[in-house]
């Protein structure tokens, strides 16, 4: 769990966003594990009583904001079509929003699934905090498919989380592939066809 922080000055809360933002940079770059404390005060330009001052936890600390970073730029890109998911157009304007978002980025693959895996590995004790990040990503997905069904748009005997868990695992997979391929191609193919899937589960209602 990441540490108390101290009240902030106006000044110091901008200096502590701007050094979460160069981190989240570093990390995107390089990983968790290779980015060192030395290498965001260098970064930044900040000291060490400075970098621990801002977060007393010292890099979990750090790491943790990061994560909450991250989560919020993936989240915003989506919105505001995250947050309605009630029509089949609503669902087709976020599949374009995720496009639009990751095709823009420097860097290929997703912020928050790439910390996640590679807390998972390193520091199991801190990886929760990532692991909501992304079940809360998906959490939105599932009441949209919810909505959907309410509305009679899905069967009623649709599973809600199943097949938000099958459109999250497309996504997920589709930005891994993109990664590794430095092309946007596979997330497209990948979120077509998780809401072909959604699709099948529709009723004769537009």
């Amino acid at each position: 769990m990441s540490a108390t922080h101290p009240a902030l000055t106006q000044k110091g809360a901008a200096t502590r966003e701007r050094i979460v933002h160069a981190a989240a940079d570093l990390v995107l770059q390089r990983g968790a594990q290779g980015t060192s404390l030395d290498d965001i005060r260098a970064a930044t330009g900040t000291s060490k009583s400075q970098l621990f001052h801002y977060f007393p936890g010292g890099k979990g600390d750090l790491i943790s904001a990061i994560g909450a970073l991250q989560a919020e730029r993936v989240l915003d890109a989506q919105r505001p079509y995250l947050d309605e998911l009630d029509t089949w157009a609503s669902w087709d304007r976020w599949r374009d929003a995720v496009l639009a978002h990751y095709g823009s980025q420097r860097h290929w693959g997703c912020p928050i699934g790439a910390l996640t895996a590679e807390l998972v590995r390193s520091e199991p004790d801190r990886a929760p905090e990532a692991v909501a990040h992304m079940e809360r990503w998906r959490s939105h997905l599932e009441v949209g498919v919810t909505r959907m069904t309410q509305t009679g748009r899905l069967r009623a005997h649709t599973n809600p989380r199943a097949l938000s868990l099958a459109i999250f695992a497309a996504l997920q997979g589709g930005l891994t592939l993109s990664a590794m391929t430095e092309s946007i191609e596979p997330l497209q193919a990948a979120l077509d066809g998780a809401l072909a899937t959604l699709r099948a589960s529709a009723t004769t209602r537009d």
